[in-house]
């Protein structure tokens, strides 16, 4: 019977086998094209498939639904208590589902490779992947700032306004290939091993011109300037992760190993002229810079951290954890200047250095959880210790420093049934300072906003506490949810920016020691079903505020910030017939404790919907909008409105739908513009780019498949 058996499943297996595929070709008007080619090979427990995408309409590599049927991704699904995660997949090109969503024109060139299979009775398996790509994006953009400073003698109003235009060329050609490797070793132990490897090429070039103004008009600066950059990265990372479960229900333990090796070199040229004006736009100095820039980094991390799973009862268990880290950096960064035009051979002290920096981390904890039908409680903490060994070569300084960071947590969950529950947690963190908040060097990309590292920073430490509720009729397709967040910061890392009367500033981090920055957010949703209607309705509210702080020229500037947003939303999925609409006003607020009188502050709305309809005939309509409406402040003069429309309509052939023709239409109304304006710290900013506007396109899209023995 047992070798029946066998032949059977073997059979059966040898009958998986087949092809599919697909071809989508579209031409637009205005030069837009699309193009996609996807096949993919299986037979028994082998999968082979290849890919290769191009367009200049915003796509730059396979959509999430596409990527997934054809397993071009590495991504890694892990399970936890309550849920999953998925990590792994993004790049600098295949980036969030396929699509672009930056600022500029791209052109996008992408193909892929991807196999797996199985084998020893399924006990091993591989999965491995190879992308070849590239993007080029060419952007225009235009800057306003308002940067809100104390008052002075020569800006008795305290206030630059600056306006910056500026064009950049930006190309990344990338390869990467990735192999997972799993083994049953037993009945009670797993490995499985990660590997991937990256190497990537990158050209960019950009100019700009800006003009500084006084808060009463007068010109402060104008800056004209030009950067260029030819870079090479190399990323190779390795993990391996063994499990092994014990003789006693529930005890068991994890390894978990990993190395990480990156190096960048970088190579480019700083070319700005930069003119001052006093009171009465008198030149009174100028500023120029022609240097050559080389930026060489070496990084190696390795991590480590064994789990024990101990349980102690029915109802109560113990977590132990260890880890060890080894944080190696080096950034050699040097600035030229020219002896004889063309030729760079002075080291610039002032903006060079050669950084090393190993950080040594131990962390051990221990949890407890205690778990019945109705109510779960876990809480433990870990120690971690951090020791930071720092040299910087041109100056011949070392620093070295150590610290002992405290992480607690805590979070009780009580089920009132399987539909409703509510749960509070508790946690607390340290933030490190990072390595370029560190560096004690001047970088002068940008002659008017320099940075500067400071060595003497230490941690911060947050504490963040959580509430959420929610609880679901099924009989009427009923929901609410609630949660709440408040979380404040001891010791937090700050800017402390000084800006001189020509309007040139120096930002250096350091630590707050006389506030407490503190943030907090609300959220409410109601949704349920109408049967009158047969559809589905509902209503959010989230409100969202804090308080953070900076220095500037000394004096502590505080920011409040407040937002609230009300959101109606109502959809059905029935049929041949699908709405989905949500939309709403929002109110935003930001002001700064230095010139409260200009702030950004005002009352917007929102809105997004889309439909599709199925017709005889084997028709279907398509069309999606998005609306936005941002007011005017008493740093702006002006609003922003737009209403983007998309929509499609697709003939379907064959009795499989196998053949689609379909004619789009793209921001119908053309007024899809880049724009973005936000408040920080105190600064405004806002931020119009271009990108892709209303176009038309006619496309063929070819599903093909084979299934079946060969």
């Amino acid at each position: 019977g047992e070798k029946t058996t066998t032949l059977n499943v073997k059979l059966k297996e040898d009958k998986k086998s087949g092809y599919f595929g697909k071809v989508d070709a579209g031409i637009g008007t205005d030069g837009f094209y699309d193009a996609q080619l996807m096949f993919n090979r299986f037979k028994a427990k082998q999968k082979f498939s290849l890919y290769g995408t191009t367009a200049n309409n915003g796509k730059t590599g396979l959509s999430w639904d596409d990527a997934s049927k054809y397993n071009t991704g590495n991504n890694n699904m892990e399970m936890f208590d309550g849920g999953f995660y998925i990590t792994g997949g993004g790049d600098d090109i295949d980036n969030y589902g396929g699509q672009y969503s930056g600022e500029g024109i791209p052109l996008a060139y992408n193909g892929g490779a991807h196999y797996d299979t199985k084998w020893n009775g399924d006990k091993e398996s591989i999965n491995t992947n190879y992308k070849i790509g590239s993007l080029g994006v060419k952007a225009n953009k235009n800057t306003i700032n308002q940067n809100n400073l104390p008052a002075t003698v020569n800006n008795p109003s305290g206030i630059i306004n600056s306006n910056t235009d500026e064009n950049s060329d930006r190309y990344i050609f990338r390869q990467k290939l990735d192999a997972i490797y799993t083994i049953k070793l037993d009945t009670t132990s797993n490995l499985k091993v990660t590997v991937d490897g990256t190497l990537k090429n990158s050209d960019s070039e950009s100019s700009n011109n800006s003009t500084g103004l006084r808060g009463d008009g007068t010109l402060l600066n104008t800056t004209s300037r030009t950067n260029s950059s030819d870079g090479d990265d190399k990323l190779f990372n390795i993990t391996a992760f063994y499990t092994k479960k014990l003789k006693k229900p529930g005890r068991n333990y994890s390894v978990n190993v990993s190395q990480r090796i990156g190096d960048v070199n970088n190579e480019g040229y700083l070319k700005s002229v930069n003119e001052f004006y006093d009171p009465n736009e008198v030149q009174t100095s100028n500023l120029v810079v022609d240097q050559l820039k080389t930026n060489q980094t070496k990084s190696s991390i390795f991590t480590s951290n064994i789990t024990y799973n101990e349980p102690l009862s029915k109802t109560f268990s113990l977590i132990l954890n260890y880890g060890f880290g080894i944080n190696y950096s080096r950034a050699d960064r040097k600035s030229f200047n020219a002896s004889t035009p063309g030729n760079y051979d002075i080291l610039d002290t002032e903006f060079s250095n050669d950084f090393e920096a190993t950080q040594y981390s131990n962390q051990a904890g221990v949890v407890f959880n205690y778990k019945k039908p109705k109510s779960t409680l876990n809480f433990g903490t870990k120690i971690n210790a951090v020791n930071f060994d720092q040299y910087e070569a041109l100056s011949n300084q070392s620093y070295k420093r150590s610290f002992l960071n405290w992480i607690p947590q805590a979070s009780y969950q009580y089920r009132f049934s399987a539909q409703k529950s509510v749960r509070v947690s508790y946690n607390g963190y340290t933030n490190q300072p990072s390595v370029e908040q560190l560096q004690p060097v001047k970088v002068n990309t940008d002659p008017l906003n320099i940075p500067l590292g400071n060595p003497n920073l230490k941690p911060s430490y947050s504490n963040s506490i959580s509430v959420n509720y929610n609880t679901y009729k099924v009989l009427s397709n009923q929901s609410l949810y609630v949660s709440g967040y408040y979380s404040f910061v001891s010791n937090q890392i700050v800017n402390n920016t000084n800006t001189d009367d020509e309007g040139k500033s120096i930002r250096q981090a350091v630590n707050l020691t006389e506030k407490m920055p503190s943030n907090y957010s609300i959220y409410g949703g109601f949704r349920r079903k109408l049967d009158f209607l047969d559809i589905n309705a509902g209503i959010n509210l989230s409100a969202n505020g804090g308080q953070s702080f900076n220095y500037i020229n000394n004096s502590l500037n505080k920011t409040t910030n407040t937002s609230f947003s009300p959101r109606f939303n109502v959809n059905r999925y029935k049929d041949k017939f699908e709405l989905d609409l949500s939309f709403g006003p929002s109110y935003n607020a930001q002001v700064a404790s230095i010139n409260k009188d200009v702030s950004n502050k005002g009352w917007g709305t929102s809105g997004w919907g889309s439909f599709k309809i199925i017709l005889p005939k084997k028709f279907t309509i398509q069309a999606d909008a998005e609306y936005n409406y941002t007011p005017k402040s008493a740093s702006f003069d002006s609003s922003f409105e737009q209403m983007i429309i998309n929509s499609s309509i697709t003939k379907s052939f064959f009795k499989k739908d196998d053949l689609k023709v379909v004619l789009k239409g793209n921001d119908l109304l053309n007024q899809n513009r880049g724009f973005r304006r936000f408040a920080s710290a105190n600064s405004i900013t806002q931020t119009s780019y271009n990108n892709i506007n209303r176009y038309f396109m006619f496309s063929m899209i070819w599903d093909f498949n084979k299934m079946g023995g060969t």
